[in-house]
This record gives structure tokens, C-alpha cells and sequence, in this order.
């Protein structure tokens, strides 16, 4: 039996090593369950900044309307179908939980309504901006805070796909101008009208 005398371990030690190695294992995990993206954007910091912390901004490149009040707790809701009905327009509720002025940003986000169980937890993102010469500016994306199994999964495949189209659309918005979202409101339309139709 180990002592705590005598030059022998203490249970004390074994407990500190448990609680170390636990701490090691959730943070290993942490790091694989983060979905990290960039890209390097043909603008400067204060054009990128602008892109996200505004409405215009939001909707020149990640969404066709949004309500943002760049400020801690203010509204970050990107509606990515803007006639759905309340709570069902897309990221309908989110908030800012940071903001870093031309630095940084972060908001709380959530699953697409076509996983509900998944959409009624919050995960975060956070934005960082760093310049890279006057006109050229990296902006990394990282989204945390996630759940295993089941629809957690799927919202993390989904995310993982989707953050690299809204940083791709990023990169366009400054390279051929604003995002024309009159297909997509189209065919957003369309789906909602066919998922309308009583089955044959």
C-alpha cells in the first residue's frame, strides 16, 4: 500500500495526477471537436471589421437579412430564410458575446432547423482579424463548445461544410461585390412550398 511517508506516493499526488490527466484528455477532445477555417480577404481590416459587425456587411456576403448590434449581448440574428416564420428563419437569436474593435468578434450560435434537438443548445464562434498588408486581411473562424453523438454530429458536418462557403462568399463580396441572394431566396421558397404539400 502506498504512503503518503516514507518517500511513497500520497494519495493526494495520485488524485492531482487523475485530475491532471482528465484536464489533458478534455482539452485533446476540445481540440478535436473545433472547426477552424480562414481565409485571406482582398480588403482592409476596417472593410472586414464593417462586413461582419453590420447589417449591410452581413448581408453583402453571409445572409439576405439580419438584425446586428455590434455590442456585448447585442442581437447577432442572420436569417438565412427571412419570410420563415419567427424562430425559424435561421441563427434567429443570437447574441454577441465579444467584440475586440477590428481584432476580434464572437457570438453564440446554433443548429439549422432541421436538427431541433441539436438547435436548442448554443455552441460559440469567434472571428479573429489580422492584417496582412493595408489591403489584405486573414480572418481565422473558430466554432466550439461542442456535444457528441446523434445530432450533435450532424450539426458539426454541417458547420464544418458551411463555414468554408460563408468565408468563401467572404472572399468574393470583396473581390466581385455583394452577394446576389435571388436564387437562393428562390429556392429557399421553393423548398418551403414543396415541404407544404401533403405526401402522396
Amino acid at each position: 500500500m502506498l504512503s503518503s511517508r516514507g518517500g511513497g506516493v500520497s494519495h493526494r499526488v495520485i488524485a492531482a495526477s487523475a485530475v491532471g490527466l482528465a484536464f489533458c484528455s478534455a482539452s485533446a477532445y476540445s481540440a478535436e471537436r473545433a472547426i477552424e477555417k480562414s481565409v485571406t480577404v482582398p480588403a482592409s481590416v476596417d472593410a472586414v471589421w464593417e462586413a461582419w459587425t453590420t447589417r449591410a456587411g452581413i448581408v453583402s456576403f453571409f445572409a439576405p437579412d439580419a438584425e446586428i448590434d455590434a455590442r456585448v449581448g447585442g442581437a447577432f440574428h442572420i436569417h438565412m430564410d427571412p419570410s420563415a416564420e419567427s424562430g425559424m428563419k435561421g441563427a434567429d437569436d443570437m447574441r454577441f458575446m465579444a467584440l475586440q474593435p477590428k481584432r476580434m468578434l464572437s457570438f453564440d450560435w446554433n443548429a439549422p432547423p432541421s436538427l431541433p434537438e441539436a438547435r436548442k443548445q448554443r455552441t460559440f464562434v469567434i472571428v479573429r482579424l489580422a492584417p496582412v498588408t493595408e489591403q489584405r486581411t486573414l480572418v481565422t473562424l473558430t466554432h466550439l463548445g461542442w456535444g457528441d453523438g446523434g445530432e450533435w454530429d450532424k450539426t458539426y458536418a454541417y458547420f464544418d461544410r458551411a463555414w468554408g462557403g460563408v468565408l468563401g462568399n467572404l472572399k468574393l463580396r470583396f473581390e466581385k461585390g455583394p452577394q446576389d441572394w435571388t436564387e437562393w431566396l428562390a429556392q429557399v421558397k421553393r423548398a418551403r412550398e414543396a415541404a407544404k404539400r401533403p405526401a402522396p
